[in-house]
């Protein structure tokens, strides 16, 4: 056999791979595109996601806070129940309840274990389903609600969005009672005029821009986050529930780091009652370790986020929608009045939490520097409560 036949007859087969080779990349190209088209079958016939801004309110109690963490089933989070109600109600596609930055998912406000809201705000991408509001409620249990929902600008994100944060606390007076009355008979208490208005002159001390390190876990006297601004500060006048007294401490600030709060409560409440003097208020602002106590998180309620620079950027360009709620005060009230207010009562009532925890008032020590110990129990008692990052 020649060369020459024998380079015809190599040449043959080669060019019937080429051509099997260029069949099968198109039959492959086919078989990709016809895939893609599978995948993108259910999603076009839904209308484009949009960013919008949900309203929420739910009583914290018996969840570990608000934000979700993915795989840890056991422990149930205010957002778990949002993300399984936005799936089941074909808001979101359910490959976003394992990714949520896939929905460019963010919540205003990072709430602790067994806090409430009535003001929260989500920011998010979904699709403006009928009847939305209704559908996502649908699923959600009776304890939790959405309340309203806003379009917004693409890059809105709920919390670096966020201006100022307004927390109410409510308590039963009788923590304002002095340390030797008998709290065996708590629901007898009743706060007079006099111890009022001291308390509002402690708390209206907070105001302005204090290192507050010694009000959170963690963090170094120097650390510059440590240090938040505080705009207003105050308690309101008791009322009588379930034949206890209560009031409502009502703060508002740019911001709050963990359990800080709490801790501003506590903090009052312990001079109030004789266990400290009021200038373990400055030197709790220094950079010395002071053993601030924490009230407990039951009567603690994120009431409404404050969004001043957007409303006055885009709030009126008659594109996009101012965020204030009036016209969902009313249903917020009511929410308050059916779920917040009555398992805040009835749990105080049944289980004591402030009358037990005044008991361990006695053994902080409020003239001596906190020791290294009390603040590795201070992050164990962190851990136990589930807090993750703010109030």
């Amino acid at each position: 056999m020649s060369e020459e036949a024998g380079e015809i007859q190599t040449t043959k087969p080669l060019k019937r791979v080429n051509e099997e080779n260029e069949a099968s990349g198109k039959n492959g190209h086919d078989a990709k595109r016809h895939k893609s088209d599978v995948e993108k079958t259910d999603d076009e016939k839904k209308q484009p996601k949009r960013k919008v801004a949900l309203l929420m309110a739910y009583s914290g109690k018996g969840y570990f806070g608000m934000q979700r963490n993915v795989g840890s089933s056991q422990f149930r989070t205010i957002e778990d129940e949002l993300v399984t109600a936005l799936i089941k109600s074909s808001c979101i596609p359910e490959n976003h309840g394992d990714d949520m930055k896939k929905m460019s998912f963010q919540r205003c406000a990072r709430t602790d274990k067994g806090v409430s809201a009535a003001g929260q705000v989500v920011s998010l991408k979904l699709w403006l389903i009928d009847d939305i509001m209704q559908n996502i409620n649908a699923h959600l249990p009776p304890q939790m609600r959405v309340l309203g929902l806003k379009r917004v600008t693409g890059g809105f994100n709920s919390k670096n969005s966020c201006d100022a944060r307004t927390y109410s606390y409510m308590l039963p007076t009788v923590a304002f009672a002095p340390k030797d009355f008998d709290t065996q008979n708590s629901s007898a208490f009743r706060l007079e005029e006099e111890t009022l208005q001291r308390s509002n002159r402690l708390f209206a001390r907070y105001k302005g821009t204090h290192n507050f390190h010694n009000f959170t876990s963690q963090k170094s006297p120097r650390d510059p986050s440590a240090r938040r601004y505080i705009t207003e500060m105050s308690c309101s006048e008791p009322f009588v529930r379930g034949g206890t007294e209560f009031a409502v401490i009502t703060v508002r600030g740019q911001s709050f780091m963990m359990h800080q709060i709490r801790k501003m409560i506590g903090l009052v409440i312990a001079v109030l009652k004789g266990y400290a003097g009021e200038d373990v208020l400055e030197r709790s602002w220094g950079e010395e370790k002071v053993d601030v106590p924490k009230a407990p998180g039951l009567g603690l309620v994120l009431e409404k986020v404050h969004f001043d620079r957007y409303n006055k950027r885009f709030g009126g360009d008659g594109l996009h929608q101012c965020l204030e709620w009036t016209q969902e005060e009313g249903a917020i009230m009511a929410f308050k009045e059916e779920h917040i207010y009555p398992s805040i009562v009835e749990t105080e009532c049944q289980e004591g939490s402030m009358v037990s925890w005044m008991a361990t008032l006695p053994i902080h020590d409020f003239e001596a520097t906190a020791t290294i110990t009390q603040d590795k129990e201070d992050r164990k008692q962190d851990d136990e409560d589930g807090g993750n990052g703010s109030d």
